[in-house]
């Protein structure tokens, strides 16, 4: 039986492709760079933040820092207004939480505690992990996961992690999760459409 459900954020709560392509532009114009090129705009939808900085400053270190505290400085609401959720994210919670514990675990740093208020989830999740966090490695690594069943106070196999990219399915292998596969992205033994299939999907397969 199923006791955690764990949440990617970006391409299953809300599509931020747009978003995520129009931040990485800003910080790199502040930082004398050229905007994403077309690998890495595919690749920031899923790419942990310090690993899109270390391939793009090619081994510059004083560039990656640069653009770190460009990142930090950084207004976010304008990059939060391009998100697009599938539907109102609160009332989907609030009825999932009735059933299971809740968490989040994410590539993204320091956006996370704004990210969660902007969506208006508050108090929603048991547990929350990031990149954030200290002395976690980024997804497909399994750190990100095993922080949030810690926090969560529950263990692998009542733990599924819900995303949408081959990273949060290796990531999720790795912790030794179940994991369910949002979208057209991937292909995954247990996969949905979208984010409205979830409950009854966890009813059917795990309970």
């Amino acid at each position: 039986m199923i006791e955690l459900v764990v949440f990617d954020a970006d391409g299953v709560l809300f599509e931020s492709h747009e978003a995520n392509i129009a931040y990485y532009n800003a910080i790199f114009e502040q930082v004398g760079e050229p905007p994403l090129n077309a690998q890495e705009e595919l690749a920031s939808i899923s790419m942990a933040t310090v690993h899109l900085f270390t391939q793009r400053a090619r081994g510059d270190r004083k560039l990656i820092a640069r653009m770190n505290e460009v990142s930090v400085a950084l207004n976010s609401a304008p990059f939060f207004a391009l998100l697009k959720p599938p539907f109102a994210l609160r009332p989907f919670m609030v009825h999932l939480k009735k059933r299971y514990k809740l968490g989040l675990a994410t590539n993204r740093s320091a956006t996370v505690p704004a990210l969660v208020n902007h969506l208006e989830l508050a108090g929603i999740f048991d547990a929350i992990a990031s990149t954030g966090d200290r002395n976690v490695r980024p997804k497909p690594a399994a750190d990100i996961l095993e922080l949030c069943m810690r926090r969560a106070e529950t263990t692998a196999d009542r733990s599924v992690y819900v995303g949408d990219s081959q990273i949060d399915q290796e990531a999720a292998c790795a912790a030794r999760m179940h994991f369910i596969g949002v979208g057209a992205r991937l292909e995954a033994p247990h996969q949905i459409a979208g984010l409205s299939e979830l409950p009854a999907r966890l009813n059917d397969w795990f309970d």
